[in-house]
């Protein structure tokens, strides 16, 4: 008896305590979950709270589950959220967060500062700084007059086993194939797939795994992004990005912004606006543009010297990303069958 009654005391003292500690525990934060790579992204966080005086508790996703291990977190924690923002590397499982009604409006005073097809007609949710999707080349291997100008080219024999890509079930690879189905139809998609896999393109775990064995010389070149390339170009490899599907009857290179949203009845809504807000300014994208991940401004008032290209600079891929999202689930299930099959 004596022991329970010892069990039942602590156990109040401890629940007194913790309302104690809820009751005065006034210090403002924001609770964030970001797939963008941390080295890029705590800078921004660090910033925000030192002249803010707001904490920024941070929840990094792994490059191997890059967005879905969030976006996944996001759908678990749904009965009682502990996410307030969600900083997505890409956009296909924002707008499926959106899908779920997983997300909360908020029309944000930078709204009118990037261009409609980067933001949510709703407020739901916002793109910034963005990558392409470039084929990064080994300059040592492939001599100039034999660089790759298309996607097409990771199927070609004569680079047969000798090209990568990352996974196409996570992060903007991910992106990408969906955005794949979406613009050229489910066939034709198939068929660019059985392509790659019929030529022996090496399959990892994340793009900067591409850019890294594209660098070491490992492969000739592979599908990634800017920011990874960017990495091995300033680290003095002998890589060179090419901007795939140029011309007219090119496909276009693709641009994925990164995406904000706010979460459906986070625990602190106006930090999370205020955040928003922030991560939205000029001064940020300019930051994270000349950073090493050289990410891509899409507002208006960015100040920067961009050190790739952008959408001003070559021919884009004009897909609607709310017909890439309804696209997922079909690319998803044929992509873990073909890539994971025997």
């Amino acid at each position: 008896m004596a022991n329970l009654r010892a069990c039942a005391f602590l156990a109040i003292s401890l629940l007194l305590l913790s309302i104690v500690g809820c009751w005065f525990d006034d210090e403002p934060r924001v609770v964030v979950y970001t797939a963008l790579d941390q080295e890029f992204s705590a800078v921004m966080f660090d910033e925000y709270q030192q002249q803010s005086g707001v904490r920024v508790d941070a929840r990094y996703d792994t490059e191997s589950t890059k967005s879905v291990g969030l976006a996944e977190r996001i759908i678990a924690e749904a009965g009682v959220p502990r996410c307030d923002v969600y900083w997505n590397n890409e956009i296909l499982h924002t707008l499926r967060l959106e899908k779920l009604g997983l997300l909360q409006p908020y029309h944000s005073p930078r709204a009118a500062d990037y261009p409609a097809e980067y933001r949510s007609p709703d407020g739901y949710w916002y793109g910034f700084a963005a990558r392409a999707r470039i084929l990064l080349v080994n300059t040592d291997l492939v001599p100039a007059d034999e660089r790759p100008n298309s996607i097409y080219d990771l199927g070609r024999e004569k680079w047969r086993g000798r090209t990568g890509i990352a996974k196409p079930l996570f992060g903007t690879t991910a992106t990408h194939a969906a955005c794949l189905f979406a613009k050229l139809g489910e066939q034709r998609a198939k068929e660019f797939f059985h392509g790659l896999k019929s030529n022996d393109v090496q399959i990892l775990g994340g793009n900067r795994q591409v850019a890294a064995q594209v660098a070491a010389g490992k492969l000739a070149f592979g599908l990634t992004d800017t920011d990874d390339a960017m990495v091995e170009i300033e680290a003095g490899s002998h890589v060179v990005i090419v901007y795939p599907d140029q011309g007219a009857d090119g496909l276009g290179t693709l641009f994925i912004p990164n995406t904000l949203a706010i979460i459906k009845d986070c625990p602190h809504v106006e930090q999370a606006r205020r955040l928003i807000d922030h991560l939205l300014s000029p001064e940020v994208e300019s930051a994270l543009a000349a950073g090493r991940s050289a990410q891509i401004p899409l507002g208006k008032h960015a100040a920067s010297q961009n050190r790739v290209k952008t959408p001003a600079d070559v021919e884009s891929m004009r897909v609607n990303f709310y017909a890439a999202a309804e696209q997922w689930e079909t690319a998803r299930r044929f992509i873990a069958e073909e890539f994971t099959a025997p």
